[in-house]
Formats: structure tokens, C-alpha cells, sequence
């Protein structure tokens, strides 16, 4: 299967067109392939030639079944791509069809009701010569009464005086006459004797289309008393053709079929005889129509014995002038037993000819009317072609529409963001392309923004990268102290500040910081307080060691002097109260009145053990003693950088081993969820409970309870953690 496949591509890409993707497609593309094969084998003599010749064919047609739905696919997918197309659908759909529907009902109604009106005007000639027939016949058995009550006797009848007799007008007449049983002959008539007896299934009278010996007659029949004798008259036209003729004057050609015999079947509870008769289309003229009984074709010698036709069928005066075929049952009786049999009418017609038969006594009013619904059809016309012009101008509206809406996308998809739909309706579709083009503009608005916003991103980045450097690289350990300092920001940078500068062997200071606000501002401040806290602290360090070399090599007693004087004042920069006062001193000049930081600042002196510490505005740092006992390192000051000149006191606590000193920000106390704030208790809780742990573990074990006691919120500020442990 994939050689295959390797193969339908490739024939299909040499020809630039894309492989088939359906089963049905590509079983095609074979049978056409089969197809070429099987036109060369017929190139071949003899039996080969034939066999190949019917392969061929059987493959065409598989070939042209396939390719139907293959069409209908293409025509759907490419004719009905363009939305214009759809549309123009829809509205031939919603619009045309109930019209065509509408017309094609009435033209099918009134094919019906022409029809039905060429079989009523064919059956009511028939009833008006019938009924001629059965007025003159009541008339003859009434002549024949009066004679033969004069005179029992007499042995022959003379027609009496008609005011028009009926043998003028139809050629073949005849008239019969019976006594007691016994015929009269009737002098006068034109007609061929044919009846020698009464019809015995008479009662009364009679009047109606019998078949008698094969041959159809308009036949009346009247029973009356005379001289105690019964006396019957009969009169009797045959339908031929010249009567059928006078039948279809002005109706075209009429076809009156009676009793076939090919298997007739008799229905026992009416008596009727039923023959199934089709009529096919007439040729030329109406004549000759093709008949077939009881499904069984008869042919045009049968129809000669069994058929009477007449009229002929003219040719059309306008190219809606289309035959008008019908056929209606016409009850027959078989003039021997008196049994009902079924035969038809069959009239061929125009609707020209039947116009004038319906209009024939005002023509001048029927040419008005006519006239009349010719004009309010054209108008009609006229009112679905401004609609559908209408509509299509309203397709426009709306294709154009999708169409700068669809060239608008692709311009954007190019990177074009400068595109936009030019307007000049007030609509909806209006109001969408003003609302597309808003939206470009929204959206090369958002994307510098997103440029922008990518720029800081980097940048703050490069700021986080800048800000760790100012942490602690490493963890600091002295010979006698452990440390572990860990800060986590609630953004990109944080406002927290945790410093260890280490002095000598045994010297460490320790910074802690929380600035005001968070982000970008705050983080700038925290990096000027860093900066502030070394430089005073390193100043320190320098005088210190200035100080020590200048006692060494000083000679003289103001030297000496100088040099007691450097080295009291490089003490000054290890006190923690006093270099909180120069930092205070220092934002307070330097930085916005609304910008503050709180600062904790401690010196470590390993070789006694001691800690100087002094707080401003922090929360106090806790120390946790070895035997479980908790000190609050609060002695200190206000915040650093809002007020001028504030002085602070500073504490000493000494250290013993097992010792933990535990400082820290508010945001590792203060995180709220529904059962309050995290609080110092657990943060002490935790502590407790792993101390014997290593620093970085305790530090890890706050973390996690924190981030539980958070859950899914946002961690609501930086978090900074410093512990302290003496060994």
C-alpha cells in the first residue's frame, strides 16, 4: 500500500494537483488508469479485441458512477467556496423554488382542469346527440302508438314529421319498431336493419351507448301499451367517424375505445366488465393512438375492430400551445345482455382550441382577460426580477464585507498591522470592520506594549541577576557560628535586605531589611541601604586598621594621641545604634519623604561571645535559647530615612552554644488565609521542633509550612529569612 500511495502521489504532483484523500477518489484514479490499459488492449485482434471491449466499457461505467459524487464534491468545495455563491443559493433556494413549485402546480392543475374540461366537452356533445336521439324516439313510439290503436293491423310504420330529423345530420340513422313481440317495418328510415328482436332487459325506456356485434351505437329504447299489445321503438345511430368527427368539432381528435377482448374480468357485485386501458401518445394528427389492454400492447388491426376515432389534432398557434391529453371512463351497455361495460374517452386536445370552446359567446371579453392576467404575470415577473436584483445588491453589501475582512486577516497574518477596512456604511457589517479595525489597532498597540513589556522583562531580569549578587554568595560560617540567610521576593526583585560582613577571625556584622513598597522602587532603595550599610561598615574597618598602624610607629606624644583618637573613632563605626543614626541621616537626605526602610543591625564578637544589636523600626529578631527560653531583641529605634537626627539605643546579649537567633521580615509572619495570620507562634513552632536540624533545613522546613499556610494565593510579599546558630 505505501508504493502505491508513493505512486499516486507522484502521478498527482506531476500533473500539479493534490493526491487523492478518499477512498473514493483514489479507487477512481485506478479504474481510470485501468481504463487507459484496456483502450490499448483493444488494439488486439480477434477475441482479445472483444473481451477488451467489454472490460473497457464495464470500467467506464464503474468510472462514471464514481466520478457523480466526486463532482458534486468538487462543485460544493470550489463553486460554493465564495460566500457570494452560498448566498445567491440560498436566495434561488427560498426565492425561485416556492415560485417554481407554485407554477408547476398550477400548470399541472391546469393541465388537469383542461383535460377534465376537453372530456366534459367531448361527453356533453355525446349527451346532447343522446338526448336528440331519445326526444325523437319518444316521439316515433308515440306516432307508433296512435297508429296501431287505430289499426291493430297494420303492417308497416312511416316516421313521423321530425322538425329536424337526426339522418340529416348523421348519415346512418335507423329506426325500429315492435308489436307484441313480432317487428314492424318502418318505411322512411335510412339506416340498415340490424334489429329483429326487442331488448329484453329494457323496462320502460332507454337511452344510453351500447356495443352490439362489436359495433358501438347511441341507442333509445321506449315501451308503451296499444291495443293490449306492447309496442317497442328503437332508434340507433352508429358512432363512426364521420359521427366522432362531428363529436371533436372544435375539441380536436377524440378516441373512443370499447370492449377488447383480452381477458376482461367481470366484478360479480355490479356486473361491470373492467378492462385495464393505457393510452399511449397519438401520432400526427391524433390518429392511430396506441392502446394497451390489461398490460398487453394491441395492435392497429385489433384497433380497427375495437377502436372509433375522430377529429384531428391541429398544429399550435403559440409555442405554449402543447397537447392537452385526457382520458375519462364512458359507461357502455352490451345491447344482448344489458351488462354495464367500461369503455373510454380519450380526447387530444390545445389549450387554444379549448380557450375559444369556453369563450366562444365573448371572445371580445375573454381577449381582454387574457390580456389582462398576460400583463399581471409580466408583472409579477417584473417585481421577482427587481427582488432578486435587490437581493443581490444586499449579497454584495455583504460579500464585500467578508472580503475586506478576509484580505484584512491575510494583510495582518503578513505582519501588515497598519492595514485597515476602509468604511462607508452605517450597518452592522459596518460596525464589524470599524471594530476589526480597532482591534488592529488594539493589537499593534498590545504588541509594543508586549515589546515593552518583554524590554523590562529582560531588564528586570537583569536587575534580579544585579540584586542576587548582592546577597550573600555563600553561606558564612565562623569558627563559633553557624549562619544561614535565605530571601524569597513576592516579584521579579524584592525589597528585602539581609547582609553578613565578616571581620577578621572572629568578627561578623549582620544586616536585616525590609524597604517600603515592593517592585522596582523598593529594590533601588534596598540596593542604596546595602550599599550604605558596607560603606559605613568598611569605613569602620579602615580607621580601624588605620588606627592600629598609626599607635605602632608613633613616636611622640601627640602621635600616640592621634592615634587613640583614630581608634576610638573606627569603634564608633561597629556600634550598631550609631551607624543606624548615620543611615537614617543618609535616606532621609537622599530619598522622597514617603520612602522608608526598616533595618535590624547586630556585630557579632566571637571571641566574647557577645552580640551588639540595635533595631530600627523591625520586628525583633528572637533568640532562642538552649534551654528553650526566648529573648526579644527589641532595643532600638524608630524606622530609618523618615524623621531627622533620631538617636538609637542598642542591646548586648551574650551567646551560648545551642543559642539560635532567628530574624526575619513580616512577610514570613503576617501571610492570612481563612484561620488568620501564619504568626510568630508557628514560626517559633517550627524552629523548635527541628533545631537539631541543619540551619538550611530549619530555613527549609518555614518555607513549606508557609507555602501551605498560603495555598494557590499569591505570596503577598517578600519573604526573608536569617538564622543564626552558636556552636
Amino acid at each position: 500500500m505505501g508504493h502505491l500511495r508513493n505512486f499516486e502521489i507522484m502521478v498527482f504532483r506531476g500533473v500539479r494537483r493534490d493526491p487523492p484523500a478518499g477512498k473514493i477518489h483514489r479507487i477512481a484514479f485506478w479504474l481510470f488508469l485501468a481504463y487507459l490499459i484496456f483502450l490499448v488492449g483493444e488494439l488486439l485482434p480477434g477475441s482479445a479485441r472483444t473481451f477488451f471491449q467489454v472490460v473497457s466499457s464495464l470500467t467506464l461505467t464503474l468510472l462514471i458512477v464514481l466520478c457523480i459524487p466526486l463532482f458534486w464534491r468538487w462543485l460544493m468545495g470550489y463553486a460554493l467556496w465564495r460566500v457570494r455563491n452560498r448566498l445567491i443559493v440560498t436566495y434561488l433556494l427560498m426565492g425561485l423554488a416556492p415560485v417554481v413549485l407554485f407554477v408547476a402546480l398550477a400548470l399541472i392543475s391546469l393541465y388537469i382542469v383542461s383535460g377534465q374540461f376537453a372530456i366534459f366537452a367531448a361527453n356533453d356533445v355525446i349527451d346532447m346527440e343522446q338526448s336528440h336521439i331519445a326526444a325523437e324516439n319518444r316521439a316515433f313510439v308515440v306516432h307508433a302508438v296512435h297508429v296501431l290503436t287505430a289499426d291493430p293491423k297494420t303492417g308497416t310504420l312511416t316516421l313521423p314529421e321530425f322538425d329536424e330529423p337526426l339522418d340529416h345530420k348523421h348519415p346512418g340513422i335507423a329506426y325500429f319498431a315492435f308489436a307484441g313481440g313480432r317487428e314492424v317495418p318502418v318505411t322512411g328510415s335510412s339506416g340498415i336493419a340490424g334489429i329483429h328482436q326487442p331488448p329484453s332487459w329494457v323496462q320502460g325506456s332507454f337511452s344510453g351507448l351500447v356495443l352490439d356485434s362489436g359495433q358501438l351505437y347511441l341507442r333509445a329504447v321506449d315501451i308503451q301499451d296499444a291495443a293490449g299489445k306492447q309496442v317497442t321503438t328503437v332508434t340507433s345511430l352508429p358512432l363512426e367517424k364521420e359521427n366522432v368527427d362531428q363529436i371533436a368539432q372544435g375539441l380536436g381528435a377524440v378516441t373512443i375505445v370499447h370492449d377488447l377482448d383480452v381477458g376482461t374480468s367481470e366484478d360479480e357485485s355490479t356486473g361491470k366488465i373492467h378492462n385495464k386501458i393505457t393510452f399511449g401518445p397519438p401520432k400526427q394528427g391524433g390518429q392511430n393512438a396506441q392502446v394497451e389492454v390489461n398490460g398487453k400492447q394491441v395492435s392497429n388491426k385489433e384497433l380497427q375492430h375495437y377502436v372509433v376515432e375522430g377529429g384531428s389534432l391541429p398544429p399550435p398557434q403559440h409555442f405554449y400551445d402543447i397537447p392537452v391529453s385526457f382520458v375519462a371512463p364512458l359507461e357502455t351497455r352490451d345491447w344482448q345482455t344489458g351488462k354495464t361495460i367500461m369503455s373510454y374517452t380519450r380526447v387530444s386536445s390545445r389549450p387554444s382550441l379549448l380557450y375559444q370552446r369556453l369563450f366562444s359567446t365573448s371572445l371580445e371579453t375573454a381577449a381582454m382577460w387574457q390580456d389582462l392576467l398576460i400583463g399581471v404575470a409580466l408583472f409579477f415577473g417584473l417585481i421577482e426580477l427587481l427582488a432578486f436584483i435587490l437581493a443581490m445588491r444586499l449579497n454584495r453589501t455583504i460579500t464585500k464585507s467578508i472580503r475586506d475582512l478576509y484580505q484584512a486577516t491575510e494583510a495582518i497574518d503578513h505582519g501588515d498591522l497598519s492595514h485597515r477596512i476602509p468604511v462607508k456604511r452605517n450597518d452592522q457589517l459596518a460596525a464589524l470592520s470599524h471594530s476589526f479595525n480597532s482591534m488592529t489597532s488594539s493589537l499593534a498597540r498590545l504588541l509594543l506594549e508586549q515589546r515593552e513589556k518583554e524590554r523590562l522583562q529582560n531588564e528586570l531580569s537583569i536587575a534580579q541577576e544585579v540584586q542576587a549578587n548582592l546577597f550573600p554568595r555563600s553561606s558564612v560560617n565562623l569558627p563559633m557560628l553557624e549562619l544561614h540567610g535565605a530571601c524569597y521576593p513576592a516579584r521579579t526583585v524584592s525589597g528585602d535586605y539581609y547582609d553578613f560582613l565578616v571581620f577578621g577571625d572572629s568578627g561578623l556584622g549582620l544586616a536585616l531589611g525590609d524597604i517600603s513598597g515592593k517592585g522596582i522602587s523598593a529594590a533601588l532603595l534596598m540596593a542604596t541601604l546595602h550599599s550604605a550599610v558596607r560603606a559605613y561598615r568598611f569605613a569602620g574597618e579602615e580607621l580601624i586598621f588605620a588606627g592600629n598602624a598609626a599607635q605602632a610607629v608613633a613616636s611622640s606624644r601627640r602621635a600616640q594621641a592621634a592615634a587613640e583618637e583614630e581608634v576610638e573613632c573606627g569603634e564608633l563605626f561597629e556600634e550598631p545604634a550609631k551607624i543606624l543614626a548615620l543611615l537614617n541621616q543618609h535616606l532621609y537626605r537622599s530619598t522622597q519623604p514617603e520612602k522608608y526602610a526598616t533595618l535590624f543591625l547586630a556585630h557579632y564578637d566571637g571571641a566574647n561571645q557577645r552580640l551588639i544589636y540595635s533595631t530600627g523600626g523591625h520586628l525583633p529578631p528572637l533568640l532562642l535559647r538552649a534551654n528553650d527560653s526566648l529573648t526579644r531583641l527589641d532595643c532600638g529605634g524608630t524606622v530609618v530615612g523618615l524623621l531627622d537626627n533620631v538617636s538609637y539605643e542598642q542591646g548586648t546579649e551574650k551567646l551560648r552554644s545551642g543559642d539560635i537567633l532567628i530574624a526575619y521580615s513580616d512577610g514570613v509572619t503576617e501571610p492570612e488565609n481563612e484561620f488568620g495570620e501564619f504568626g510568630e507562634e508557628r514560626l517559633l513552632e517550627i524552629v523548635r521542633r527541628h533545631r537539631h536540624l541543619p540551619l538550611e533545613a530549619i530555613s527549609e522546613q518555614v518555607m513549606q509550612s508557609l507555602r501551605s499556610w498560603i495555598g494557590g494565593q499569591e505570596q503577598p510579599d517578600d519573604i526573608t529569612l536569617v538564622l543564626a546558630r552558636q556552636r
